[in-house]
């Protein structure tokens, strides 16, 4: 069974930045998908970005150019630096991982229980 913890959430103002870290604990032995969801207020559940065997990166397009996914596929850590924060950006964020592999054998995907993130105008 995989864990998420995540940490780096809080309130800034427009403009600012934040990074987000998450990391995984339990008998792993590999994750292949490591990334970042939002929700907002009355919206559903978006991907932000994800990073594939700690390569193939992805991003939505409302955070091109502004965020920055990054892993350590050892560590099992994911990381996601926030820059130039928008009121928009306002959401819980939540780490999460697919394609795990335990050392017992194939694992389940998990989701860490949410960080969030306010931007203020």
């Amino acid at each position: 069974q995989v864990k998420l913890a995540e940490s780096g959430g809080g309130s800034v103002q427009s403009g600012g930045s934040l990074t987000l870290s998450c990391a995984a604990s339990g008998n792993i032995r590999g994750i292949a998908v490591m990334g970042w969801y939002r929700r907002a207020p009355g919206k559903q559940r978006e991907l932000v970005a994800s990073m594939v065997n700690g390569g193939n990166i992805r991003y939505a397009d409302s955070v091109k150019g502004r965020f920055t996914i990054s892993g350590d596929v050892v560590r099992h850590t994911v990381h996601l630096e926030m820059n130039n924060l928008r009121p928009e950006d306002t959401a819980v964020y939540y780490c999460n991982v697919d394609g795990v592999i335990l050392t017992t054998g194939p694992g389940v995907g998990a989701w860490g229980p949410g960080t969030q993130v306010t931007v203020s105008s």
